[in-house]
């Protein structure tokens, strides 16, 4: 299975810095699927689920905006208030660590997306599908 592929882009803490990458994106036809942004005093990491990541990497590097790509995983979890908590403490039985995660917007009532970035993709692959959690093929995430 085809693995999600997340963009990070390194931007300074400066007024206008983030709206010239969604800037550069939108004027290369990029849709922002999801976001998530962490910050400190001189720079952040904006992490970003697009549909075509390839093309995003590409955009944003002939722009000179420092960019790179990683594999995570989206996973599918019930709407409800102990859906993370099954896939985490999947995820914790089974030793793997998460060093971030964030929502995925959808327009299902029932199910939540979460974008996870495990240190280790296989293990928690494996974790969470023989717990009955759903991992989302990039083909899907993309087409979302």
């Amino acid at each position: 299975m085809e693995r999600v592929k997340q963009i990070s882009v390194f931007v300074e803490n400066a007024a206008g810095k983030l709206s010239k990458i969604t800037s550069v994106l939108a004027a290369g036809g990029i849709n922002i699927r999801a976001l998530s942004i962490s910050d400190t005093t001189d720079f952040g990491i904006l992490r970003l689920i697009v549909q075509e990541p390839d093309k995003a990497v590409a955009i944003l590097s002939e722009n000179e905006i420092m960019v790179k790509s990683t594999e995570v995983i989206v996973v599918e979890i019930d709407d409800e208030p102990s859906g993370l908590n099954k896939a985490l403490c999947l995820l914790h039985d089974n030793h793997v660590a998460l060093e971030y995660l964030y929502a995925f917007v959808t327009k299902k009532e029932s199910e939540a997306y979460v974008i996870m970035k495990p240190d280790n993709i296989d293990a928690a692959e494996q974790a969470l599908t023989c717990g009955g959690i759903r991992v989302l093929s990039a083909k899907e995430v993309y087409a979302i």
